[in-house]
Order: C-alpha cells, then structure tokens, then sequence
C-alpha cells in the first residue's frame, strides 16, 4: 500500500490536465478533507485547522449539506475552500458520464444555494476513479479536477495512527496537496494524525493554504 501514499510522478504525467499538487518557493501545502459535512467529526477538524491559523479545502458529498447545512456554513465561515465530491458519493467508473455529470452538478447546486455565489468549481472524484469522458465533460463545464500528491490513508482501519501520521510526514514538501477525511470511517486515525501533522508544519515553517484556483 505504502508504494501509493505518494502520487507517482509517471501517473502526473499521464493525466497533466489533473491538478495533483500546486508547486510554488513559498512552503505552501494544501489540506484537503473529503467526505463530510460530518456531525462526528467536521467540526473538531475546524477547531484543529483554528489553533494553527490553518486553512484547508474541504470536498464536500452534496447529501451531506443538504443533512448538515449549518456545520458546512461553519466550514465557509471559517474561511476554508469548498469542493464538490458528487452528491452521493459516486464511484465514476461504475457511472454511466451523463448521470455522473448530473449527480456533481446536484451538488454544486446546493453548495452554490447556500453560499448565495456562484463558487469556484473544485472537483475530486470520490476513490480518485474517474472515467476520461466525465472529466472531459466536468472541465468543459469549468470544474478543476483536484487530485493529490500525498494520501495519508486515515479511512483504511487495517493502520494505526501513527503509520498515517508517517505517511504524511515522510513525503509531505512545499506544494502537496493531502488526502484527510472529515469521515466516520477516518475518525480514529484522523484525531490522532491531524492535530500531530500541524504541529509538525507549524514547526517546519509550512503554510496550510486552502486551494484557490
């Protein structure tokens, strides 16, 4: 598993119209969450990313605002970037293209309703599976299709804590962009690595970003 912790440089070059890290001389790196709005664990995520003046991208599941609006208000608040991660968590390979665009456009629809503005329109694909026909389709209709360099592995409950902290202190460098999840399934492994993660760029002097493209 450790081999796919860290995006290989050959898999950038294959899919450059992805954007897997943002490459700049200032040790910016970019937190990203995928999975919530979620009542367990969203929060707290935001109250670590608060005592580190930390800003982060949080790629949203579109049943999930529309259960939880006022922790994803929280989030905008907050001062965090929001992305679109389908509205039901859809696995791309398995979707035909016309119900996978349609699915991702239900829920920047209702990311949109509630911030009152047309947002920008960050994509992850959930599981990172996406067919070449929906991201051709998703980038026509101005999605950035935000991938990543590192993944830290926090919803795989066969590691420890310890081992996802590792994974993204060992590779992490200025420009990542890194996998958490504000997930259920995470919790555990996420409480431990995260508030150890920003303690240690805090102290490396690296600046937690949120991605504005």
């Amino acid at each position: 598993m450790s081999i796919w912790v860290k995006t290989n440089p050959i898999i950038k070059q294959i899919f450059p119209t992805y954007v897997w890290d943002i490459p700049n001389s200032v040790n910016k790196v970019y937190l990203t969450f995928d999975d919530g709005p979620t009542p367990e664990i969203t929060e707290w995520t935001l109250e670590q990313l608060k005592k580190y003046q930390a800003k982060a991208t949080f790629f949203c599941i579109g049943n999930n605002i529309e259960k939880y609006p006022e922790i994803f208000k929280k989030v905008i608040e907050s001062g965090h970037s929001i992305g679109n991660h389908t509205f039901n968590h859809l696995k791309g390979w398995k979707t035909p293209v016309e119900d996978y665009i349609e699915n991702t456009q239900s829920c920047q629809t209702i990311v949109n309703q509630i911030l009152k503005i047309d947002s920008q329109q960050l994509f992850r694909p959930p599981y990172g599976k996406i067919k070449p026909s929906q991201s051709r389709k998703l980038r026509e209709l101005g999605y950035k299709i935000i991938m990543w360099d590192i993944i830290s592995y926090d919803f795989d409950k066969e590691i420890s804590g310890e081992q996802c902290l590792q994974n993204v202190l060992k590779n992490v460098k200025s420009g990542s962009i890194i996998v958490f999840h504000d997930s259920v399934k995470a919790e555990r492994n996420l409480k431990y690595a995260l508030p150890k993660t920003l303690e240690f760029l805090d102290k490396k002097g690296f600046i937690c970003e949120a991605i504005n493209l």
